[in-house]
Formats: structure tokens, sequence, C-alpha cells
């Protein structure tokens, strides 16, 4: 029964990092999200496993999982991507890889203005995308790009919100490019979950789209640095 289906997600794509499990018939049922000082390989596997273990499930009973692809952290990416592929390749469940941003924009999908979805990738750029709402829910705009506060400023006409990783200062510096062309997301609401990459992941399994475990690979918008 594809209601039921069990899926687990996991996103390491940045120092943020979410472990969520869902099925269709109970929606999320965990998650923890957490700082995690980009210690990914310590923290991830407990995680999963306490995870399971909360909601009386065993590996074996995982129908699919779904895995933050990226842009994002180098190192972070590679580690989440890696467990992923583990994880299937010995349960023999299929993978779903679900881009960064699009997980941002998720969870805002239900607003009338278009969306820009952000992740930091530092020297004053940032990872972004536009999407905007449809009838049927929302569509991406353009492609996964890097730009500045000043190019981003160039691009948008109209007011739009912004969501993602927005600290206190790039918050200011969108605004005062901007204006009222800026809607800043709430802290809350821009939290990257993984419960909305599980159930997009969950969709797409539903839907019998899966991804192929051995070309899988994580999505780069620069050369990652050593340490990254």
């Amino acid at each position: 029964m594809t209601m039921g289906l069990t899926v687990l997600a996991i996103d390491t794509a940045t120092e943020l990092a979410s472990v969520a499990l869902y099925d269709g018939e109970k929606g999320p049922r965990a998650e923890s999200t957490w700082y995690t000082s980009m210690n990914h390989t310590v923290e991830l596997m407990p995680t999963i496993v306490l995870t399971l273990e909360r909601q009386g499930l065993t590996a074996e009973q995982l129908d699919g999982l779904a895995v933050a692809l990226g842009p994002g952290s180098f190192t972070g990416l590679r580690i989440g991507l890696s467990v992923a592929k583990g994880l299937c390749l010995s349960l023999g469940i299929p993978i779903i890889g679900i881009p960064t941003l699009d997980i941002v924009a998720y969870s805002h999908y239900g607003q009338n203005l278009p969306i820009c979805a952000i992740i930091q990738a530092g020297r004053g750029r940032t990872c972004v995308a536009f999407y905007e709402r449809v009838e049927t829910g929302w569509q991406r705009l353009t492609d996964y790009h890097l730009a500045t506060i000043e190019e981003l400023s160039a691009q948008v006409k109209v007011p739009t919100l912004f969501c993602g990783e927005i600290d206190g200062s790039l918050s200011d510096a969108l605004q005062a490019h901007m204006g009222v062309r800026a809607v800043i997301a709430s802290p809350a609401s821009s939290l990257r979950r993984a419960s909305y990459l599980a159930e997009l992941g969950w969709q797409r399994l539903r839907s019998g789209e899966t991804d192929d475990l051995t070309t899988l690979e994580p999505l780069y918008l620069h050369h990652p640095n050593i340490g990254d």
C-alpha cells in the first residue's frame, strides 16, 4: 500500500543537519534538527539509530531514503550522500535525491509571493533559486545559481519572500538593497527541516520516481575548498 511507505530523510548539506522519518498515513513521525559544527561524521549515524528506535522501527522496515543533494558544504554533502548510499545498498531500498534549495522553498509554497530560497556560500555570495506558486503547488523559475546581494537585487522586480539561511547581517543587506521588495521569512519558518525533505521524497517514491544509486552525485555550484 503506497500510503504506508516509510521514508528516512537525511540532510547534511550545511552545518544545520536534520534527520526525519515519514509515512503517508501519519506524515512526519520523528525528526531531529541541530547545528553540528560540521561534526556530521560523529553525529549522523547515532541520530539515525535513535530516530528509528524512538518509533520502534528497524532499518529493514524502511521503504526508501531521501537525501539532500546540495548545494551546500562539500564535506557535509559527501558524508550525507555516502551514508544514504550505504544504507540503500545494504537494505536494497531506493534512493531519492532532493536539491537543498527545493527543501528550503517547500515549506513556503503556499505563499502568494514569489520565493527566493537562499543558502549562504561565503565570500559575499549566496546559493539561490526562485520559485512561484501554481495551481498544482509550486514550480522553480530559475536554475540553482550563485549571486551577490547586488546581483539578487537586479533580479528581483516585485515583492519576494526570502527564506533559508538568512542571518541578521544578510537580512539587513537584503532590505537595504531592495526595500519593500525583500520580505524576509522568520527564522523559525526558514529552518531547513528534514520532514520537508522526507515529504518530497515520499511524494516521488509514491509516484515511482527514484534515482540511480550508482550515479547520484552532490550538486555543487562552485569548486569545493578543502575543509569546506
